[in-house]
């Protein structure tokens, strides 16, 4: 059994994944309820009732010696309602997001194939890694920029470099191998993966 179980706060919204069998416990001991796609809620007992009615569930069922009971593939905490600190990671694929997959020069919104990572002061004349110099730019203006500031190479800069606030109630960081289930979709409205940033132009 590898399923995952996305985890809500008490008012939905989603600030966790956890494996099976932290989610079952949390269940049992009654600190969370199990939340379906009609949002409705159901206590252990009322979920292992459930289970019984179920031939087949996406998540899986775990069998014990006396009965059987369906893996949630959503609950809800009880009592936790606060929100996880945290900052979107600097990667490749949160800049492409944050930028809307816009170049920032040109502001034509592009596939990430025909999108680059422009330092916006070279890295040549000390130009840093980071959210405060990294914008998302076409390959025609990144070839026209070059290496030189924007002002340098007649372009102006539509989307400055920004550090993204933190959604933390629309938006959870995955690591990369949690795969997203269809059920979770509606408890997640801007999803910011936790993967390397690729080494890039």
């Amino acid at each position: 059994m590898t399923s995952d179980v996305l985890v809500l706060n008490r008012q939905f919204y989603a600030i966790h994944v956890a494996s099976w069998r932290r989610a079952l416990t949390l269940l049992y001991l009654d600190h969370a309820n199990v939340v379906d796609e009609e949002y409705r809620t159901y206590s252990f007992a009322d979920w292992r009732e459930m289970s019984r009615t179920l031939r087949q569930h996406p998540a899986g069922f775990v069998t014990t010696p006396s009965f059987r009971i369906a893996v949630p593939e959503v609950i809800a905490l009880k009592i936790y309602d606060r929100l996880p600190v945290s900052e979107v990671k600097f990667t490749r694929r949160n800049i492409y997001e944050h930028y809307g997959y816009r170049c920032c020069y040109c502001g034509k919104e592009l596939p990430t194939d025909m999108l680059n990572l422009d330092h916006v002061v070279p890295r040549s004349r000390g130009g840093a890694t980071d959210w405060s110099n990294i914008v998302t730019s076409c390959i025609p203006c990144n070839l026209k920029k070059a290496d030189r500031l924007p002002k340098e190479a007649g372009l102006k800069l539509l989307l400055p470099p920004t550090r993204p606030k933190w959604k933390g109630s629309a938006s959870l960081v995955f690591r990369a191998n949690f795969r997203v289930r269809q059920s979770w979709q509606k408890f997640i409205d801007n999803v910011y993966w936790n993967t390397e940033l690729e080494e890039g132009r």
